[in-house]
């Protein structure tokens, strides 16, 4: 076997193992679940997530998680926790202790300090006969048979059960608190995914300059005012200030394609009639949408369908890391 042969089959052999190992995840999702999920959403205080080792790193996910979806949670790593860190655990909060074996040493020390404080014990475990799971108040079964690295000890097909189980805790969860799209903004507010959720374009247009001609404007005019705005394109206005128009780059570069003659044109020679148009309010990213829909790189903002506010472009997108 050379080894594209073997990197292929360890790389395929890997992912066949994690699938068996999420199918058989599925038996988990029984009353014993049911019931976690149900004293996590009644918890008045917060969800206290530990481990040790890679179930540690595991733990940090399932807490960014849950804080993204509206449940209360934070980290404590096992061993810090019998050194001064469980100090952070409040009367009212939940512990969520992660361990493939349930016999880590740092684990059976802190569950009796635990009991001490009455503070149920939620075990996230592989091995129904663990310590952990004897020991602990509800339990999330975990159970894996093989890890996938061919020398059946890496922490490889456990870490991805356990970060399966936190997922589907998370969107238990978030799906009884009735958590939207609106509540992920909040939480969310500087990033591309929070910013499709409350970005409008009210928020980008005011940035940018405001090109317009009047339909008796002459051509030299209507470039003059494209080239000073930047935008690569004008709005084209009647004399009463409604929006009759655009004219684009697209439409000057045709026009000279087919050789007409400059002379005497005016604005309204020259405009796209039905410029496409965006509400001031409407979120970014349906207007990034429509962009995309219809193969150009600007939009005209309005508020009343002739009222003409100004211009959004491609380019603000890019500048939000919308694109």
């Amino acid at each position: 076997m050379n080894s594209e042969e073997l990197i292929s089959k360890t790389a395929l052999q890997t992912l066949e193992i994690e699938i068996s190992v999420l199918k058989e995840l599925r038996q988990s999702i029984n009353q014993d679940f049911i019931n976690t999920v149900s004293i996590i959403y009644e918890c008045k205080g917060r969800l206290v997530v530990t481990g040790v080792g890679k179930s540690a790193i595991i733990a940090q996910k399932i807490v960014a998680t849950l804080n993204s979806t509206g449940t209360p949670a934070l980290f404590m790593h096992a061993a810090d926790a019998i050194h001064g860190d469980l100090g952070m655990i409040q009367s009212g909060d939940l512990v969520l202790c992660l361990s493939k074996s349930g016999e880590t040493a740092e684990i059976k020390v802190l569950i009796p300090l635990l009991k001490n404080f009455n503070i149920p014990i939620i075990g996230m475990v592989s091995q129904p006969d663990s310590y952990l799971a004897r020991h602990a108040t509800h339990l999330l079964l975990t159970p894996v048979s093989q890890e996938a690295d061919p020398n059946n000890l890496a922490p490889t097909a456990s870490t991805t059960a356990q970060i399966a189980m936190g997922d589907a805790l998370a969107t238990a969860l978030l799906a009884l608190k009735g958590f939207t799209s609106k509540d992920f903004a909040l939480f969310h507010p500087g990033g591309a995914l929070g910013k499709q959720l409350y970005l409008r374009v009210n928020d980008l247009y005011p940035q940018n300059q405001k090109p317009q001609v009047f339909e008796s404007d002459s051509i030299q005019a209507t470039i003059l005012e494209m080239t000073s705005k930047c935008l690569g394109a004008t709005a084209v206005l009647n004399p009463n200030n409604q929006l009759k128009g655009i004219i684009t780059d697209g439409d000057l570069r045709r026009m000279l394609e087919k050789g007409v003659d400059m002379t005497g044109l005016k604005a309204q020679d020259v405009m796209s009639p039905h410029p496409k148009t965006i509400h001031k309010d409407t979120l970014a990213v349906k207007a990034l949408n429509l962009m995309r829909h219809h193969s150009i790189t600007q939009l005209i903002v309005v508020d009343q369908p002739t009222e003409y506010l100004g211009m959004i472009h491609l380019h603000d997108f890019l500048r939000e890391g919308l694109v």
